[in-house]
């Protein structure tokens, strides 16, 4: 059995969490509420393991696997997709018999992916596409929900390079709100130029880009920013020198253009808010490679 309604309401529930609350959900007043099924509340996952069946499916399968934010399992990232690890233990216990069904029958699950402490990334639907018992792990895919939207069916994509971009595409996100979960809660979820503290309007901006070669992605080479500082820091049109003041480009200086930009233009000059611990403060020479940019833009 493949326990298609259950998981399609799993997936609908999902979608209706992440309309919410955005790509990341909570698992407090999130995630712990779980959704609904014949009269009975599903969990979504557990916090106690990783690969979930629940008590309510007929079918061997499992309905959802996580790792959470720092997982002692050896979880990576490939083209082909994301490699995942058995339970500890015996190949044959159920939590690894539920993960290894879930390849033999082709079915979708969730794949929860933490990205800071007590959010998840639900990337659904998942399928685990290969099994490496010798190995003791998986491969687990992207798929995509098709069909007419009020009655939409998870599919894997079939074509390689879709599935490739795919998992690219997911790689990069995930990167993006793991990056995000580390730098916000280092400036005390407040934009570094303006204070702004309203969480749903802050980015990870990173001083140098994952391109260059300095462009890790660690705290001390992230800046949190509101999104309309993010967006003038990109396109340098502000800028943050190693003496952490900020700079406004000279072209907007000497523009007049009403009260959002004359209130861009009152931060020049500003200190910006950096982090207490010394380790999470920007990295000044990051930070001066990053304002060459900006003065020759300027």
């Amino acid at each position: 059995m493949r326990d298609e309604d259950i998981r399609s309401s799993c997936f609908n529930s999902l979608a209706v969490l992440c309309a919410q609350f955005g790509d990341d959900v909570p698992y407090k007043d999130g995630l712990d509420r779980g959704f609904a099924f014949r009269g009975t509340r599903v969990p979504f996952l557990t916090y106690q393991k990783g690969i979930y069946r629940a008590a309510a499916q007929r079918g061997p399968a499992a309905l959802s696997i996580n790792t959470s934010y720092v997982s002692p399992y050896e979880d990576e990232q490939t083209d082909a997709g994301f490699l995942y690890a058995y339970r500890a233990g015996s190949i044959d216990q159920p939590d690894n018999r539920a993960l290894r069904a879930a390849c033999e029958l082709q079915v979708p699950l969730v794949y929860f992916i933490g990205t800071r402490p007590g959010w998840y990334r639900p990337v659904f639907p998942s399928y685990v596409i290969a099994d490496d018992p010798a190995a003791r792990r998986v491969t687990v895919g992207v798929g995509v929900m098709a069909g007419p939207l009020d009655d939409q069916e998870a599919v894997i994509a079939e074509d390689p390079i879709e599935r490739r971009y795919a998992v690219r595409q997911t790689r990069t996100r995930l990167h993006q709100a793991r990056f995000r979960g580390r730098v916000l809660p280092a400036y005390g979820s407040q934009c570094a130029i303006c204070r702004l503290k309203e969480a749903r309007l802050l980015d990870a901006s990173h001083i140098l880009g994952d391109l260059d070669e300095r462009g890790d992605a660690v705290v001390s080479n992230g800046l949190s920013l509101c999104s309309i500082h993010h967006r003038a820091f990109d396109q340098d049109l502000v800028g943050v020198s190693p003496d952490y003041e900020v700079r406004v480009a000279p072209r907007l200086l000497e523009d007049e253009d009403g009260p959002m930009l004359e209130l861009l233009k009152g931060f020049n000059g500003q200190p910006i808010v950096v982090p207490k611990r010394r380790s999470w403060q920007p990295d000044r020479n990051r930070l001066a490679a990053r304002f060459d940019r900006f003065v020759a833009a300027s």
